[in-house]
């Protein structure tokens, strides 16, 4: 038998699972690291962290599989993207990484925005946004208010990228990441040269690894030190993977044109598969060959899903009672009586993008309770999902199932709620984390037990829930969402001023 080694890194902790050829997870260790978090939207975690977090959660679910570190082949992993790191030439950080949630380089995101370049192609159609989280205005934050640091470094790069050079000792970057947030491109050469001589910022390119290495393809394998300190052979074959949420697509098994991954937690991310371009405003993307050759990733997304949920149980004096909450939600009819919320309570993401909207509960009367609210919100979560998917139709992509993974795949009603709202049928894989069950296609694919990451999916990836929509909710809920979209222009005005 053959075992690969996969990890996730995630925004607290690193889980480390072994899978075997057919997908069955094996053994899984979990290990947590430190956030930092300081006024202006900073947050930072040791670099050094990762790395240790990866040592003991890998021995740790090597135990847990009672298998011997031999039989090891091959190790993937995905990480959060985003999480920028300023590394000397032996790899040790210079500072702390901002992670993907460090928003502290606002002005420098509005910088990279105004040069208008073509490269911004990918971000709504060139009408943006430019996100605070994303490499290059990180970057430029460092060079501005942090020059000694940002001059010293031998490589500004990512979470990702910093495990593969601990592992390997290669400097190569994820063409998932920089596709997806460097502003990289396969269609027009690669690196955006020209965004990075309209902000006077050229020496960056020189500072980022020069190998971009595709997810599936290898990186390189162990160098001794990483393979002592794991209890891995030396032979062990490291392979690319990426961005969490992306090789959680792989995970999911949403591989297809035609077919949409919707990545659920506290936020709502949708990643769809298209086999043409697809730019439009209100639309991120498209982007090629960053997970599938020959194939496009189009974007969206909801900044608070799951974490109006949470909000009602922090206002309510929580935990919430979700057995009870469900029970009573799911005897309700569609529009829980006239009541509608405008899910943006952090702002609107797509199809909008519009930071300053905000979240509205309408049509409240002396009559509804707590079951109310919760059904609601999940009914403006699945409103807001459904007008990004709309954007995405008017761009000319559509797709005909909706494939979800996270949280908010452990609640039927949900996932009800989400097919009656679209009108699609909505499928949960059998997988235990698609990320990590991503990474273990990869790692078999790029070890050559299969031709393709499709065969490896065909194989790894098996089927679990199934939800149709049901027919009479459809039309209930369309006449509804007319009203739901209603309230973003007419509480436009009222929060601007």
């Amino acid at each position: 038998m053959v075992y690969f080694l996969t990890a996730d890194g995630g925004t607290e902790s690193l889980r480390a699972r072994i899978y075997d050829i057919s997908g069955n997870c094996l053994g899984s260790f979990s290990c947590p690291y430190e956030t930092k978090f300081a006024a202006g939207g900073q947050a930072e975690q040791d670099p050094s962290s990762w790395w240790k977090s990866f040592v003991k959660a890998s021995r740790g679910a090597i135990e847990e599989a009672k298998i011997s570190g031999d039989q090891i082949v091959a190790v993937a992993y995905a990480t959060t993207s985003c999480s920028v790191v300023a590394l000397d030439e032996n790899g040790d950080a210079l500072r702390p990484a901002m992670i993907w949630m460090d928003v502290r380089a606002s002005s420098e995101a509005d910088a990279v925005l105004a040069t208008g370049d073509t490269a911004l192609e990918m971000n709504g159609n060139g009408a943006g946004p430019v996100s605070a989280e994303w490499m290059i205005p990180k970057a430029l934050w460092l060079k501005r208010n942090e020059p000694q640091i940002f001059n010293k470094a031998h490589r500004i790069c990512e979470y990702q990228d910093y495990l593969s050079y601990k592992l390997t000792g290669e400097w190569v970057a994820s063409l998932n990441n920089v596709g997806l947030r460097w502003h990289y491109s396969t269609q027009r050469g690669g690196w955006a040269t020209s965004l990075l001589k309209a902000l006077d910022f050229e020496e960056l390119q020189g500072k980022w690894p020069q190998r971009v290495v595709a997810p599936g393809k290898i990186i390189g394998t162990l160098r001794a030190s990483a393979a002592e300190e794991l209890g891995i052979p030396k032979t062990v074959k490291v392979i690319q993977g990426g961005a969490d949420a992306l090789i959680g697509m792989i995970g999911l098994g949403v591989a297809q044109p035609g077919q949409l991954a919707l990545i659920t937690g506290s936020s709502h991310l949708l990643f769809g598969v298209t086999d043409a371009p697809v730019h439009a405003h209100g639309v991120w993307g498209s982007y090629p060959d960053i997970v599938y050759p020959s194939r496009y990733i189009v974007e969206g997304g909801q900044t608070s899903t799951g974490s109006i949920i949470n909000w009602l149980g922090r206002l309510t004096g929580g935990p919430l009672d979700f057995d009870s909450l469900n029970a009573m939600a799911e005897e309700l009819e569609p529009g829980c009586d006239g009541l509608i919320v405008q899910d943006h309570f952090q702002g609107n993401r797509t199809p909008y993008t519009d930071a300053m909207s905000r979240g509205a509960l309408v049509g409240l009367t002396l009559s509804h309770e707590k079951h109310h609210i919760f059904r609601a919100i999940m009914e403006g979560v699945g409103f807001g999902t459904r007008a990004i998917l709309d954007a995405f139709t008017r761009a000319g992509y559509t797709n005909t199932e909706i494939i979800v993974g996270g949280g908010a795949a452990a609640s039927r009603l949900w996932l009800q709620i989400h097919a009656d709202t679209s009108g699609l049928p909505v499928r949960v894989p059998a997988t235990p984390d698609a990320p990590s069950t991503g990474a273990a296609v990869l790692a078999a694919y790029g070890s050559e037990y299969f031709s393709s990451i499709d065969e490896g999916i065909s194989a790894m990836v098996r089927p679990g829930v199934h939800v149709e929509p049901i027919k009479a909710n459809v039309a209930k809920y369309e006449e509804i969402y007319g009203r739901y979209l209603a309230l973003y222009p007419a509480l436009k005005d009222v929060l601007s001023k």
